[in-house]
Parts: structure tokens; C-alpha cells; sequence
């Protein structure tokens, strides 16, 4: 397959690191890291530059660009820090994807122009307390009240949460069992009845926004329904972009400390010469290479061979759970290469050791992948309850 990329995608790779140096991203990086502080400022200037949105439809402000042109984005700010590479992320393949596929007029035309203008943000809400990997087990549900819906549950690890505008929320619909009784509805900020929890503090991730959202009767208007029940499916094909995405993270982080421990090791000096001379930094520099590779053709190949539309869940289950698995391996061996160095908040290796964790459990864990992709082998299901 010829993943060359067009003139205008190496252009885009190409503004963005002109970007970053201009922007110093790399403090940027560290200073978000230590603060817990979202780099909001950046939302205006990326939608100035045509990348929020970009995969979204022309007719509601999107450039309607491929999958692959926003992979390739989120590639190349996540080297920096998955905080900077966010908005992209959330504006191209997120679940914002299904209000642009999926969704009715009236909700494109109200939705998608200000997320392209950096006005309005949509966050995906699936997780509840008891239900992540089993998603068909939501006890989030609503009720129909003739002119309106009740919408009553919890959700957690809502990334965005407290501060995206929108949340497409994974619910059940009355008392219909399994999935097929799941949609999504549209929750926006501020509708009676719609609190946040307190924001989380994890491992990695700083400043990625990210609370439980509680919902006590809200009243949710009947043009707000994205996915009925009965359409459970629409929501995973979907979902397959977004984890494209999330490979992408794991990309652009295993990038950067590949990057990081290039050029460490051409500088640093043990025993008289450059520790590249040695032949055991050789070898570790040809595998994180090659890991690194190996990763970028199974995300480009899930995001290319969509086009603009679905892409292939085995390719893109099999795409983030290598990527997931690549990139603990890859920032790993890079902070090997640092030393005692790679260990100290004075460089950034240690940082991505510890943004590399989230990302192969987000968007569907690596076993749970990997049974997705065990019964595209033997052309059965796996059924985990019994």
C-alpha cells in the first residue's frame, strides 16, 4: 500500500513544526505538565490555522479533509504533549465525528461551525462506574416524557469534562436490555440538573481535563438524540476513528522520545566518545525505530484506507493495541538511553513514560482489543459473561 503523503499533508507537517519552535512548544510542554494549567489560548490560534474541524463536513465550516490529515496532525503536536494535540484531537476525530455523520441538520448546523471556530467543544461520555470494557452493561438511561427526555446516571473519566460545551453521552433508552437498548444524546453545559465532580488527578495526562459528570433529571430535548436505540453499531464504527486518534497520541509521544534519545545519545560521552558508538545503544535505537515504524503503518493504513469515511475495526483495533503496547516500550528504552537523566523532571523523558500509561487504557483496553480481534480470527464471538 502507498502511504506517501500528498503535498498538502507534508505542508501540514510541515506548519506545525515551524509552529511548535515558533510557539516553544516544548516549554510549553513542561509548563503544562507542572501546572495542570489546559493551553486554552492555543484553540483560537489552531482554528486560525484551519485545523479544528478538519475532517468535518465543508457545508457546516469543516475542510473536509481525510482521517489520515488529522492523524498526522495529532501525530506531530502530541511529540510535544498530548494537552497541545487535544483540541485537534477532539475537533476531527472525536465524537464529534458522530454528530457530523450521524447527527440531524439542525444539530450539525447548531454544533459543528463553532467547534471549527474553537467556540464549542464535544466531549464523549461512555464510562460509568460499572461498565468501561462492558459497555452494553450503561445503567445510564432515559426516559421519554412525551414532549422531552429524562436523562439520570453517572459517568466517569470523562476526558474534557467540566469544560467542553457538549457531551455525547452513551445512554440507555427506558428499560430495553443489551445494546440494543443504547443511543447517544447530546448533554450541553449548564442544563438544569448536569454537575461535575471534582477534577481528577492522574499519573500522566496533566492538564487534560477530565471529572465524572452526574446527571439528576435532566431534561433533554428530543432533537438532541444522536443515536436511537437499535443503532448501538453506528456509535463503535465511529468510535473506531477516535481510536485511531488515540494511536495517533501514542505516535507522536514514542516520536518525540525517539527524537529525544537521538540526539541525547549523540552528545553524551562515556568512556571518552559519544554513548551512539556503543553498540547496545545501536541496537536499542534500530528497535524503538523500527517499533516506532512498525506502529505509524498500522495507524496510517486504519486511517488511510477509510478515506473519509469508516475505517475497518480489525485494522483499527489491531492498530491501537499495537501503538498502545509500542509506545510503554519505546519511551521506556528512550529514558534507558537517558540514564539516571531520563528519571529527572529536568527533561521530558520521564513525563512521556508516564503519558504513555493512559493511552492503552483509554478507548478500549489492550485484552479487550485483543478479543475483538481473536473473533475476527475464528469468525466467533467471545462471550465474556458466560
Amino acid at each position: 500500500m502507498d502511504f506517501k503523503l500528498t503535498r498538502e499533508q507534508t505542508m501540514l507537517v510541515e506548519s506545525l513544526k515551524d509552529m511548535a519552535r515558533r510557539e516553544k512548544f516544548k516549554d510549553l510542554a513542561a509548563h503544562i505538565d507542572e501546572t495542570g494549567e489546559f493551553p486554552f489560548f492555543l484553540v483560537e490560534k489552531f482554528a486560525g490555522l484551519g485545523l479544528l474541524g478538519m475532517t468535518l463536513s465543508p457545508e457546516y465550516g469543516g475542510q473536509g479533509e481525510s482521517s489520515l490529515s488529522a492523524i498526522l496532525a495529532i501525530e506531530e503536536l502530541a511529540k510535544y504533549s498530548c494537552a497541545i494535540a487535544a483540541p485537534v484531537f477532539e475537533s476531527n476525530v472525536g465524537p464529534v465525528r458522530n454528530i457530523d455523520m450521524f447527527g440531524t441538520e439542525e444539530q450539525k448546523k447548531k454544533i459543528l461551525p463553532p467547534v471549527c471556530r474553537g467556540e464549542f467543544s464535544v466531549s464523549v461520555s461512555m464510562t460509568e462506574p460499572e461498565a468501561g470494557s462492558d459497555l452494553t452493561s450503561l445503567v445510564t438511561h432515559v426516559e421519554d416524557q412525551k414532549d422531552h427526555l429524562v436523562l439520570n446516571g453517572k459517568k466517569v473519566f470523562t476526558t474534557g469534562g467540566g469544560h467542553a460545551s457538549h457531551y455525547l453521552v452513551y445512554t440507555r433508552f427506558g428499560n430495553i436490555p443489551g445494546h440494543k437498548g443504547i443511543g447517544a444524546v447530546i448533554a450541553e453545559k449548564g442544563m438544569p440538573g448536569f454537575t461535575f465532580g471534582k477534577q481528577e488527578r492522574f499519573m500522566g495526562l496533566n492538564g487534560m481535563p477530565s471529572c465524572d459528570l452526574y446527571f439528576d433529571n435532566v431534561r433533554i430535548p428530543k432533537e438532541n438524540v444522536v443515536i436511537h436505540p437499535g443503532d448501538f453499531s453506528k456509535l463503535m464504527l465511529t468510535f473506531d476513528i477516535e481510536r485511531c486518534g488515540n494511536a495517533a497520541m501514542c505516535l507522536g509521544i514514542a516520536g518525540g522520545a525517539y527524537e529525544e534519545a537521538k540526539q541525547y545519545a549523540l552528545k553524551r560521552e562515556a568512556f571518552g566518545k559519544p554513548i551512539c558508538e556503543f553498540q547496545a545503544i545501536q541496537f536499542m535505537a534500530a528497535e524503538m525505530a523500527t517499533k516506532l515504524d512498525a506502529a505509524r503503518l498500522l495507524v496510517y493504513r486504519a486511517a488511510a484506507g477509510a478515506g473519509q469515511g469508516l475505517p475497518s475495526i480489525y485494522e483499527a483495533s489491531m492498530a491501537k493495541s499495537f501503538a498502545n503496547q509500542m509506545v510503554r516500550e519505546v519511551t521506556d528504552t528512550a529514558m534507558q538511553i537517558f540514564g539516571g537523566y531520563g528519571y529527572s523532571k529536568e527533561y521530558p523523558l520521564e513525563r512521556m513514560v508516564r503519558d504513555a500509561r493512559a493511552w492503552g487504557l483509554a478507548g478500549g483496553t489492550l485484552q479487550m482489543l485483543k478479543i475483538t480481534l481473536a473473533g475476527m480470527i475464528f469468525g466467533r464471538r467471545f462471550n465474556q459473561r458466560k
